[in-house]
């Protein structure tokens, strides 16, 4: 079966806060700006999503002068009960292999 990578994509196998999760881990002093264009959301989103990655205690940030500095706590599980047993760290190693 071919797959038309041509066609407008409607859905991805990760969602936003995987994408920008990806993007900290990557860089960990990327401006949220940043992190919004490559996920493809709004800044504010962007905002929010971090937010609610560190309400969950996913990811923490310290200022650096005025611009933050993110830490991925890798080693706590992901939420849903499939992948409960697998740590964030895990789902990072895989999305970067190749980098």
């Amino acid at each position: 079966m071919m797959i038309d990578m041509t066609s407008p994509k409607t859905w991805t196998f990760l969602t936003n806060h995987a994408h920008v999760l990806l993007c900290i881990a990557e860089d960990p002093d990327v401006l949220l700006r940043e992190v919004a264009l490559r996920v493809g959301i709004t800044e504010r989103a962007a905002q929010r999503i971090v937010a609610e990655l560190e309400s969950e205690g996913y990811v923490s940030h310290v200022k650096v002068g005025r611009r933050n500095h993110y830490e991925v706590h890798s080693g706590l599980p992901l939420r849903h009960p499939l992948e409960h047993h697998l740590e964030i760290g895990a789902l990072l190693r895989v999305l970067t292999e190749n980098e």
